[in-house]
């Protein structure tokens, strides 16, 4: 699949199939995952793969708008450790795209939810295990989708500011 295809159409999916999904889809999401930029190539995150329903369902209860995270044969909680980089939110914020993009590469259907900083993050540590000193930057729901949303996005021009914020032009790009 084509790069930009994968981030033009990639949406976020709240809807899954039954469908289980394959270990080795998971596996080649994550293997994406590791190869993002982190600072100083610390690669400090950990991923924890949650298949079974009881716990999928308990995360759907802690976490306000996940709730789909039930329904989703997949969950997984993105972690970083503070100590090791200033940086973890953007490190983890990077391995959670490049998991995104090569879950839609490959079919599945993905949605993320922010937890650190939030009400969920510490019943969600403490579901999961996760020690004191990790934070769990956001979970993903993975699997077959059910829905295909569209949604587009606000013109490019009205986004990019050339040398000062407030000085725009007209922009006109196709794929």
């Amino acid at each position: 699949m084509d790069l930009f295809e994968a981030i033009l159409n990639r949406r976020s999916i709240r809807r899954y199939m039954s469908k289980p999904v394959e270990e080795e889809k998971v596996l080649k999401c994550l293997y994406a995952a590791i190869w993002a930029p982190s600072a100083h190539n610390s690669q400090h995150w950990n991923f924890i793969v949650v298949t079974d329903a009881e716990t999928r369902r308990k995360l759907a209860e802690i976490h306000r708008w996940g709730r789909f995270m039930a329904e989703s044969p997949v969950v997984i909680a993105v972690v970083g450790d503070p100590s090791k980089s200033a940086f973890w939110r953007e490190d983890l914020g990077a391995a959670t795209q490049n998991l995104l993009l090569a879950a839609y590469a490959q079919g599945l259907g993905t949605c993320w939810m922010g937890v650190a900083d939030t009400p969920y993050e510490e019943p969600i540590k403490k579901l999961l295990g996760i020690p004191e000193n990790l934070r769990v930057l956001c979970t993903v729901s993975l699997g077959y989708p059910a829905e295909k949303p569209v949604r587009g996005r606000e013109p490019l021009s009205r986004k990019v500011h050339w040398e000062k914020y407030g000085v725009q032009k007209e922009i006109n790009l196709t794929f």
